[in-house]
């Protein structure tokens, strides 16, 4: 058996979206390999709790700026001498790396990207991207693994970074928290009804989400065929896209339930799902749609959907921003859905040992036993 490691796992913020939840599926499965497990994040977001992870030890350090991080993480890393530090964002990464080198600590650091660098760095002297470019520079020595959650955002770190060491990484997404989650029972008349199909999508409600591409798409769509679309989430864009079903009389085949706690179990009772996105780094939500059965839609976005449908291989790629397009997209879904069983095969990089095994490859750390449905197959060939 691999050697029991004191593992802290870390992510900015808690609060239901794709990094804090992925940094928990983590922390939960480095658990159940019998290490000892802290997952801190630096701050709780408003109106949200702090969860309860069998086995891990979850704290806040109630910081709201990433920055205010650097001394506590330099503190801690002398007091509780991890072996391992799983961070995960940027301007994270940035103050993990540097609070490992003021502490002297010899932790190993795995820093993961999780969003494309063209949004977060910038040429221009002095600004907050341009500083975090610089400090990223700076400190990446002290990064055993920079990891980035899709391959194609490897290659933009490849023009942002000269000589950069990024390599792919995938999330878990399949595990066995997950697929109880699946078969949890809803209460929404909606869910479970054979005689009209159901379209999820799910995501914060802002501009980049593309919400109100996907309204649009609803009209032509239930004029072809009956639907009912739910889009889980909540954001600044309720009002705006509530008037948006009103504009297009949608009322009764479009809702916004806002955010629920398990969207899980409302993807295994959908047909459908939708990521109708601008810009993603690897969306997680997408996987997870598919680990529940659902034939998937997506916009060709940078980054991650075209990988994982393998260029519309196992789902339906449309282009962004394209209200038409995105329509015929589910009619075709709706019509023609992928089967099952070939979701699941188009997920087996984001299980969880495939991607255990992944991560501590990278740090040079062997797990015991390797298992045959979880080899590094789909991560050739994309260093």
């Amino acid at each position: 058996m691999i050697q029991r490691k004191k593992i802290l796992v870390i992510a900015g913020r808690f609060g239901i979206s794709g990094v804090p939840l992925a940094q928990m599926r983590f922390a939960r499965a480095l658990v159940r390999r019998g290490h000892e497990v802290e997952l801190l994040y630096g701050m709780t977001n408003e109106g949200h709790v702090l969860p309860v992870v069998e086995g891990v030890t979850v704290r806040s350090l109630e910081k709201p700026r990433v920055s205010q991080l650097l001394l506590p993480l330099a503190c801690y890393f002398r007091k509780n001498r991890p072996d391992l530090v799983f961070s995960a964002g940027d301007h994270l990464n940035v103050i993990v790396m540097l609070a490992a080198i003021l502490s002297g600590t010899k932790a190993k650091l795995s820093c993961s990207s999780r969003v494309t660098p063209f949004d977060t760095y910038s040429t221009t002297p002095f600004s907050k991207g341009w500083t975090l470019k610089i400090m990223s520079r700076l400190t990446m020595w002290r990064a055993n693994a920079l990891t980035c959650v899709s391959a194609d955002m490897v290659e933009q770190y490849r023009t942002i970074f000269r000589n950069s060491r990024h390599v792919c990484a995938y999330n878990i997404v399949d595990d066995d928290h997950s697929r109880t989650a699946m078969a949890v029972p809803v209460a929404d008349p909606w869910l479970g009804n054979k005689d009209v199909p159901l379209i999820v999508a799910a995501g914060s409600l802002v501009q980049w989400k593309g919400f109100d591409d996907l309204i649009a798409a609803m009209g032509r769509v239930v004029d072809q065929t009956p639907a009912r679309l739910l889009i889980l989430g909540e954001g600044p864009m309720r009002g705006e896209l509530t008037e948006l079903i009103v504009k297009h009389q949608l009322q009764d085949v479009v809702r916004l339930p806002g955010n629920v706690d398990n969207p899980l179990a409302y993807f295994s009772r959908a047909e459908v799902f939708v990521l109708c996105s601008h810009v993603e780094g690897l969306p997680n939500v997408l996987v997870e749609a598919m680990l529940c059965g659902c034939t998937p839609v997506a916009t060709n976005c940078p980054t991650g959907p075209r990988e994982v449908l393998q260029d519309g291989k196992h789902g339906y790629l449309v282009p962004m921003r394209d209200p038409v397009s995105l329509a015929d997209g589910i009619i075709c879904a709706l019509r023609k859905p992928v089967p099952v069983d070939q979701l699941q095969s188009a997920i087996l990089p984001f299980r969880e040992d495939a991607v255990i095994e992944r991560h501590f490859d990278l740090l040079g750390i062997n797990t015991a036993v390797s298992n045959p449905l979880t080899s590094m197959e789909p991560y050739a060939n994309r260093e």
